[in-house]
C-alpha cells in the first residue's frame, strides 16, 4: 500500500469512525425534540460550509454552480430532491437515537450497500452478478422471516437505507463536489429551518437557556456534520471502490456496539437472526467486490502485456 492509499484509508476510516460515534452526540441533546436538532444541524452546517468554501477559495465556484442551477430546472429539481432525502435521513437517525432505536439505525446502514445494488439495477440498468444477487436474496430472506415470525418490520432501517441510497443515486448524477453540494443543499433548506426555529419551536431555546452548553452542542452539530463528509470526500478519491466498501462497515458496527453495550438496547433472537442474515449477505457482497476488482486488475494486466 503506497502513501496515497494509506492517506485515503486514514481519511475514510476516520470519517466512518465519526459517523459511528454520532449516537453519543445526539444522546447529549436528548432533551430537545429531533425536529429542533435537525433544524439547528441544517443552519449551522450551512454556516460552517460557507466558511469552508471561503477558506478553500471555492466560494466563487460554489456561487457560479448555484447560479447555473437556477437556470437549469432539471438540475435544480435534482438538488432539491437530494436536499429532501438527506434531511429525511438526518431526522430519522436523530429520532431513532433519541427514542432507543440505535440497533435499528445501525441495521439501516448495514442494509444500505445492498439497497444501492437494487437501486442501481432499477434506475441505472446495472447488471447483477450471481454473488450480489445471492447477497440481496439472503438479506431479503432475513428481513422477511423476521417480519413474519417476530411481527416487526424494521421500518427505521428501511427509511435510513433507502433515503441514503436514493441520495447517493441522485448525487451520482451531479458534477458538484461534496463540499459545494452540501453547501448548496443546506443553503436551499436553511430558510425553512430558520422559520421553524423562530416561529414554530421554542423547546430548544428553553433547554439552551437553562444549560448554556446546549448552545455549543447545537452549533457543533453543524461542524460534526461537515467534517466526516469532507474527510470521506478526500479519502474516497484515493481508494478503489472495494476498499471503501469494506471500510463502510466501521460506522454501523460501532453504532451497533454502542446500542448493545452502552445503551443496553435489547438484542433478542429476532434481531440476532436479522443481523446474522445481513452480515452473511454483506460478507458475500464484499467478497464479490473483491473478486471483481481482482478480475479487472488481471484483465488490465493482460491488456497491457498484449500492447507491450
Amino acid at each position: 500500500m503506497n502513501h496515497v492509499e494509506i492517506k485515503g484509508v486514514f481519511c475514510t476510516a476516520l470519517a466512518y469512525l465519526l459517523w459511528g460515534l454520532f449516537p453519543l452526540y445526539w444522546k447529549m441533546l436528548g432533551q430537545i425534540a429531533a425536529l429542533d436538532i435537525l433544524a439547528h444541524r441544517i443552519v449551522w452546517s450551512c454556516v460552517f460550509m460557507c466558511g469552508v468554501l471561503l477558506f478553500l477559495k471555492q466560494w466563487q465556484v460554489g456561487m457560479k454552480a448555484f447560479k447555473s442551477l437556477l437556470v437549469n430546472k432539471k438540475a435544480l429539481v435534482s438538488l432539491l430532491f437530494s436536499t429532501i432525502l438527506i434531511s429525511i435521513n438526518w431526522f430519522v437517525y436523530i429520532w431513532a437515537v433519541g427514542h432507543g432505536h440505535i440497533l435499528e439505525a445501525s441495521l439501516g446502514y448495514y442494509i444500505n450497500p445492498l439497497v444501492s445494488i437494487v437501486l442501481g439495477i432499477v434506475f441505472l440498468k446495472e447488471r447483477l452478478s450471481r454473488m450480489q444477487g445471492g447477497a440481496v436474496l439472503i438479506a431479503a430472506v432475513g428481513v422477511l422471516i423476521s417480519a413474519f415470525q417476530y411481527g416487526s418490520v424494521p421500518y427505521i432501517a428501511f427509511i435510513l437505507a433507502f433515503s441514503f441510497g436514493l441520495y447517493g443515486l441522485v448525487k451520482k448524477r451531479t458534477t458538484l463536489t461534496s463540499a459545494i453540494g452540501l453547501t448548496l443543499e443546506t443553503i436551499m433548506i436553511t430558510p425553512v429551518a430558520l422559520i421553524f426555529l423562530l416561529f414554530y419551536s421554542h423547546s430548544w431555546y428553553s433547554a439552551a437557556s437553562s444549560d448554556p452548553k446546549i448552545w455549543l452542542l447545537l452549533f457543533l452539530a453543524g461542524v460534526l456534520t461537515a467534517i466526516p463528509l469532507l474527510l470521506f470526500s478526500e479519502g474516497a478519491k484515493k481508494l478503489p471502490l472495494y476498499q471503501i466498501g469494506i471500510l463502510q462497515y466501521i460506522a454501523p458496527t460501532i453504532t451497533l456496539c454502542l446500542g448493545v453495550f452502552v445503551y443496553h438496547e435489547p438484542f433478542n433472537s429476532g434481531k440476532a437472526f436479522t443481523f446474522s442474515c445481513i452480515w452473511a449477505a454483506l460478507l458475500l457482497f464484499t467478497f464479490s467486490q473483491f473478486n471483481w476488482n481482482k478480475r479487472v486488475k488481471l484483465l488490465l494486466k493482460r491488456k497491457n502485456a498484449h500492447h507491450s
